[in-house]
């Protein structure tokens, strides 16, 4: 009998429930590590696909393993036909993340892998799910709109190719690696609501793709995903009712004020700064001054220093920015549409969600793979240890 520990109607903060070997958060000093490297390192240094194999591999491969890795993303590419006929046939109103979340049983069933859970066959798994997620959802944008889907460019890079597919233009070299890094800065996050559902469904020994599925149904929920989004709703509301940068902090006081958040201020495990929002915010900075749109870059920056120090005035300590606040001005820029980078979050965490499907299938962190089965404390009605008298139709 396993030892009952009781903590509940907490959402699980701060409860150790596996152990891992993918990423580790330092919440108190601001650092993410993925398998031993800092995402400083990772984001100047390493590209999305090197990142996704060590993830996957829990080693970063040599130019021999990382030049297959990425022609096998290339060659996953092609998605099978009778999902374009699908998404043909959906309201247009759809919503991406629905699409995106409907896809992947549409996928499953044309994977030749899908039944044989080899760790081999589920790294194969992973990397098609890695290389369709990005045309799934360039595909699904241009069919809501009424255009074809654009074929993969196979002289693109992972990051480039879903540009040229979401947008119809080839980006600059630069603006494919600003894409890269973005990639590599929400590959993984450890046990975060998406990949808990992940892991939880495939602790049943159900299949990779059922697990995904469920990852971006959390995803989508607006507790989880989708803060880059809202932070651009914000900023635009702020654009549309500050006339000038100097009337940020009163807007920015009214707004807490009124109990209304700060979008992407303050985190569930950052106690301080996120390192990964430094990047960006040195990212937004530079599309900035390329597109024209610097003015949103010194809005954002003064929301942060008015809503730090306002924040500090009430006592609340260690509310900083986290990595949504930036990263909504850098996708704009990047000609991304707002509604468009939820799955956008998910086509760069795909890689993470399958390196912990592999993870907990295979118990290579935790030892032996074991079934999640919490506990619930029952505070209904109760008639005693018979049950309450079910009365018949007539005498209610």
């Amino acid at each position: 009998m396993a030892e009952e520990v009781r903590v509940k109607n907490i959402g699980l903060r701060g409860v150790t429930v596996a152990d891992t070997k993918i990423s580790y958060i330092d919440g108190e000093h601001g650092i993410l590590i993925y398998r031993g490297f800092r995402i400083e390192e990772l984001a100047e240094r390493s590209t999305f696909p090197e990142t996704a194999y060590l993830l996957l591999n829990g080693a970063l491969p040599n130019k021999q393993q990382l030049v297959q890795f990425e022609q096998e993303l290339v060659e996953g590419r092609q998605l099978p036909a009778y999902l374009y006929d699908v998404f043909k046939k959906l309201p247009r109103s759809s919503d991406p993340m629905d699409v995106l979340q409907a896809a992947v049983p549409l996928l499953a069933v044309n994977d030749p892998d899908l039944n044989d859970e080899s760790r081999e066959a589920n790294v194969r798994k992973a990397m098609r799910l890695i290389a369709r997620f990005p045309v799934v959802v360039a595909a699904w944008h241009r069919i809501r709109h009424g255009l074809e889907p654009l074929p993969s460019d196979d002289s693109l890079s992972h990051a480039a190719n879903f540009l040229w597919q979401l947008t119809g233009q080839k980006p600059d070299a630069e603006t494919a690696r600003d894409f890269d890094i973005c990639l590599i800065l929400h590959a993984d996050h450890t046990f975060n609501a998406s990949t808990f559902a992940c892991r939880e469904v495939v602790s049943t020994q159900a299949h990779m793709y059922a697990g995904v599925a469920a990852g971006v149904g959390a995803l989508s929920g607006s507790l989880h995903g989708g803060a880059n989004a809202r932070v651009m709703e914000m900023l635009q509301q702020v654009e549309s009712e500050v006339k000038a940068v100097d009337e940020v902090g009163a807007w920015v006081r009214d707004r807490i004020d009124r109990g209304e958040k700060i979008m992407g201020m303050g985190h569930a495990v950052y106690k301080t700064f996120d390192p990964r929002s430094k990047i960006l915010k040195e990212m937004s900075l530079r599309l900035g001054k390329k597109t024209g749109r610097e003015n949103w870059y010194r809005l954002l920056t003064r929301i942060e220093e008015e809503g730090i120090r306002e924040f500090e005035k009430r006592g609340k300590m260690g509310i900083k920015i986290n990595v949504d606040f930036y990263s909504g001005s850098v996708y704009a820029m990047m000609g991304i549409p707002v509604d468009i980078m939820t799955p956008v979050f998910a086509i760069s965490r795909i890689s993470g969600w399958c390196s912990h499907i592999i993870e907990e299938k295979f118990g290579e962190a935790q030892g032996k793979p074991a079934l999640y089965r919490p506990k619930a404390e029952y505070v209904g009605d109760y008639c005693g240890p018979i049950g309450c008298e079910f009365k018949p139709l007539t005498e209610r």
